[in-house]
């Protein structure tokens, strides 16, 4: 079944040199753009990540140091990768948890503002989790009975993400809905305002911490009665997107006292 697309989706995947969201860096970004008439655009890059590859991590995906010295690094392909997805919604494999939030620290540490408010992203490992409960490569294997060649490359990932999501949508027509607004909703793990979950919604909408002293407390209220903690936020280790949500919420708090 071909997706029912009202606007773009690009489906994306990465591979880093390591799993920490705010320390490790990209290596490899791909890229498959689907337009709502069928058309499609793929665009591969190699990252010149600016530290070490651990031997470990690139055993896994096959990118060494060697191989992406002579690489563009990240920033200097921020405002490309972003131009390519800017008006589209995303699609990924386990995105929800790594790939947006790692992808959303790297287009910041590049100065690019990168925001998904406009923006609604499905995650195909949340179908198939809810559904199957499986990997990527079984997931390839269960759902377009195709062996995954090439696994941990970022094209191959890319590729075969889409043909399971629409692979999903045939075998689960009358469950699955084909809109990406409602895919989304489906694949959303929790209701957070940033990527890593540390600022949550309430019942009623409003940002509360979900974390530390001040968990499930409204940030605007312990913004105002203890200030400081915005400070201690951001000189602390917190992602770059939880600091950019963190701040807008305070600007604001202030801009409604003018």
């Amino acid at each position: 079944m071909e997706l029912n697309l009202t606007r773009p989706i690009c489906f994306f995947d990465l591979e880093t040199t390591g799993t920490d969201i705010t320390k490790d860096r990209i290596v490899e970004i791909s890229i498959l753009k689907v337009f709502p008439n069928g058309n499609k655009e793929s665009k591969t890059w190699l990252v010149n990540p600016e530290m070490p590859i651990p031997d470990q991590v690139a055993a896994i995906h096959g990118i060494t140091d060697d191989k992406v010295a002579n690489e563009p690094t990240f920033k200097e392909l921020a405002k490309t990768v972003y131009a390519m997805i800017k008006d589209s919604d995303l699609g990924g494999y386990n995105s929800d948890r790594f790939d947006i939030p790692l992808l959303a620290e790297e287009m910041l540490r590049a100065d690019v503002d990168f925001d998904l408010k406009n923006t609604v992203a499905v995650d195909v490992q949340t179908i198939f989790h809810k559904m199957e409960q499986r990997t990527l490569k079984a997931a390839y294997k269960f759902y377009c009975d195709k062996d995954l060649e090439d696994a941990h490359s970022a094209a191959a990932d890319t590729n075969a993400t889409y043909e399971v999501l629409k692979s999903q949508l045939d075998r689960y027509e009358g469950v699955l809905v084909n809109n990406i607004k409602t895919l989304s909703e489906f694949t959303k793990r929790k209701n957070s305002a940033d990527f890593a979950g540390f600022i949550a919604f309430n019942k009623e909408g409003e940002e509360v911490f979900s974390f530390g002293k001040h968990k499930g407390k409204k940030v605007e209220d312990v913004l105002e009665t203890e200030p400081g903690y915005f400070g201690w936020i951001m000189n602390a280790d917190f992602p770059l997107y939880t600091k950019k949500v963190l701040t807008s919420i305070k600007l604001r708090k202030l801009n409604t006292k003018l």
